[in-house]
């Protein structure tokens, strides 16, 4: 039976990939190939790696099914094994060389694949990733939060305005979750205890994680503490306070994806 929280998610995820492909559908080439914050990238390179992610994505899916998918699944795992620092760029780089009309086509398909397979993976299923194993909840979350920042790139690239929304929950929800996973990967050792975290939607409802009486609290805005995690914008940018020490360092680490930190963005850069 397919976990109703993965089908909320993937609507969302829905609305979060037709307001990106709003953007680009009517742009002309050269619109494609307009520069984002991301180094060396363009809104072509951007839109290839989301179409690549999800097709990946779909791969794993088939590999947690059985036997039958997961050759695929390894064959991609043993790519990136060869090449850790440069595959992902490699594959988004490569990629964002075709026509936008055949990119676009394909990356349509690979939101609807992904749509279909997650929707059908069971509840409890483990699904494999370059990382810890991921349920299809966690998976759809993850691909809900690459989306929206990488929508923060390619609006940017093409000087739109980004209006705030409560879709923004999913990147909040797993900016929270992966509090130990940004000081891990860094080599660092975690705090001991949990952090309140109690931030404002957009809408003006109130969300918090962690125990009420914590002694190190974030605060602020749920929109600016996702472009926080996401590091779409810098921290001097945005409404996120901390108190305490240990709360205070994890807004300069925190991560809310996989792979290297990155150096994010400067202050004042923010869209």
């Amino acid at each position: 039976m397919t976990d109703p929280r993965t089908l909320g998610v993937l609507t969302d995820l829905a609305q979060e990939g037709d307001w990106l492909e709003s953007l680009v559908v009517d742009l002309p080439d050269e619109g494609w190939r307009r520069a984002t914050p991301a180094d060396g990238w363009d809104v072509a390179t951007t839109i290839a790696h989301l179409a690549w992610t999800d097709e990946v994505a779909v791969l794993a899916a088939g590999a947690a099914a059985g036997e039958e998918g997961k050759s695929a699944w390894d064959a991609v795992v043993l790519e990136a094994i060869g090449d850790p620092e440069g595959f992902v760029d490699a594959q988004a780089l490569e990629g964002g060389r075709a026509t936008p009309a055949d990119l676009l086509a394909r990356w349509r398909h690979a939101r609807q694949e992904l749509a279909r397979v997650l929707s059908d993976v069971p509840a409890g299923t483990k699904m494999p990733w370059f990382g810890p194993p991921m349920s299809p909840t966690s998976m759809a979350t993850a691909r809900y939060m690459e989306t929206w920042a990488h929508a923060f790139d390619v609006a940017d690239a093409l000087g739109v305005t980004v209006e705030p929304h409560d879709r923004v929950r999913h990147v909040v929800h797993l900016g929270v979750r992966t509090r130990d996973f940004a000081y891990a990967n860094r080599g660092e050792t975690p705090p001991g205890e949990e952090f309140a975290v109690v931030l404002q939607a957009p809408s003006g409802d109130t969300w918090a994680y962690g125990p009420e009486d914590a002694a190190q609290r974030v605060t602020g805005s749920a929109w600016d503490f996702a472009r926080l995690v996401t590091q779409r914008a810098h921290r001097e940018d945005l409404d996120v306070r901390a108190e305490g020490p240990d709360a205070d360092h994890w807004l300069d680490i925190a991560q809310a994806f996989a792979g290297p930190s990155g150096e994010g963005r400067s202050p004042g850069a923010s869209a």
